[in-house]
């Protein structure tokens, strides 16, 4: 793509103001609301930002490993709660994007990646156990930011023809195949909770969800990502064939402005009718942000090309809708301005739509407008480190491998 240099030059004001620990705050220096282990909310993030600063020749490597050793300042956990955004994967993750292909943290990435690797294997024997009973997931199974699709995220990147890597997506399969023991008509992934996690009386029935954050979207980015990168696991088309019949039986709107619920519930399931009010805000966990990244990813590996066609034309239809974009004022990766700049910047990049990339100049104004007007924490997910990562990628108009947007399931 090509850069741009306004885009760069907010990002270079960011980096600056995101250089010391100590100016931006408890939630990234460690202590306060947030541990510095946290990728989404810690040091860990703002860490990722000046690696791929450092890396691109923007930024020095002084500052990037300040914020790695402040990241790794506490024990690391591997416990149950350890995941792609928290612990020894998260920091794995950041060590990874710095080594790139030198061997920069070798010896500390080593360490790292076992732990992971053991985490993902004790994490997989209890999903497949669920699967055993007939017993339907939790979200935090399975979901990208705490579960088993990101952790396929993470192998797939750092060591694609590992053991792990197809056991994790083997698994993603499996999550997708109707078990044999149920014959309700909700898909596999559906679960018995509402969207943030726990029982609800409002979620009587629990609900499905589309997102890339919690939901069935990451799988689906995931799984796509695998086959575009060659991955030799039985099943995975299939997979992503299952995954896009259920999206396509709930796709709303038409061939030019198409757009997916973010969840549904049991009702909503009963009914086969969702509410044009139930059109999520266009981010990245719930929103087109992600799920027309999605779509888009799985109409490329799998040879459809109508798919593709209809994920670039809900990412377009979104970006030129002020309604839509004024529902996400935020700067964040996740629920902002930010995720919808990257996702489509992503979704143009990917197969040279001109019509997505005549529209990022835009999108660029309203995020570092947005900028100017908020009261910014630092974070990586819902922050100026997001937010700066975004402007730096769309600024100098390229991500080299390994790519940070793995963790948003993106590439």
């Amino acid at each position: 793509m090509k850069p741009i240099p306004k885009a760069l030059a907010a990002a270079d004001a960011l980096a600056a103001e995101l250089a010391d620990p100590h100016l931006t705050g408890p939630g990234a220096g460690g202590g306060g609301r947030a541990w510095p282990q946290s990728l989404a909310r810690g040091a860990a993030g703002i860490a990722l930002f000046h690696v791929v600063r450092a890396h691109a020749g923007r930024g020095d490597w002084d500052t990037a490993r300040t914020w790695i050793s402040q990241a790794a300042s506490d024990d690391l956990t591997a416990a149950p709660n350890a995941g792609l955004y928290l612990g020894a994967p998260a920091l794995a993750f950041v060590l990874q994007t710095a080594a790139g292909s030198t061997d920069r943290y070798r010896n500390a990435l080593e360490k790292l990646e076992d732990a992971t690797i053991s985490i993902t294997r004790r994490r997989l024997t209890e999903a497949h156990a669920r699967i055993n009973r007939g017993e339907r997931p939790e979200m935090k199974e399975f979901d990208l930011i705490r579960g088993l699709t990101g952790f396929a995220a993470h192998h797939l990147t750092r060591h694609p023809d590992h053991e792990i890597t197809a056991d994790t997506l083997a698994y993603l399969v499996r999550l997708t195949e109707p078990p044999s023991r149920r014959g309700d008509a909700l898909p596999p992934w559906w679960t018995g909770v509402s969207p943030n996690g726990e029982p609800t009386p409002d979620f009587p029935g629990g609900h499905g969800n589309f997102g890339l954050a919690h939901g069935i979207g990451a799988p689906l980015s995931v799984i796509s990502l695998a086959l575009l990168r060659g991955a030799d696991v039985p099943g995975l088309a299939d997979a992503a064939g299952r995954i896009c019949a259920w999206t396509d039986q709930w796709r709303q709107g038409d061939d030019t402005e198409p757009w997916w619920p973010g969840f549904i519930t049991f009702d909503q399931a009963a009914e086969g009718h969702v509410e044009p009010a139930l059109r999520p805000r266009p981010s990245w966990c719930y929103g087109v942000a992600g799920t027309a990244r999605a779509q888009q990813l799985a109409g490329l590996a799998l040879h459809e090309p109508a798919r593709v066609r209809a994920a670039e034309n809900a990412m377009l239809a979104a970006l030129r809708d002020p309604a839509q974009l004024d529902r996400i004022p935020g700067i964040g990766l996740c629920h902002g301005t930010a995720g919808l700049l990257h996702a489509a910047w992503r979704i143009a990049d990917q197969t040279g739509s001109p019509a997505i990339t005549a529209e990022l100049p835009q999108m660029i104004d309203r995020l570092t407008a947005a900028l100017d007007q908020s009261d910014r924490n630092p974070e990586l997910l819902d922050g100026a480190a997001g937010a700066a990562l975004v402007l730096h990628t769309v600024g100098t108009g390229t991500v080299a491998a390994p790519y940070w947007d793995t963790f948003l399931a993106l590439a």
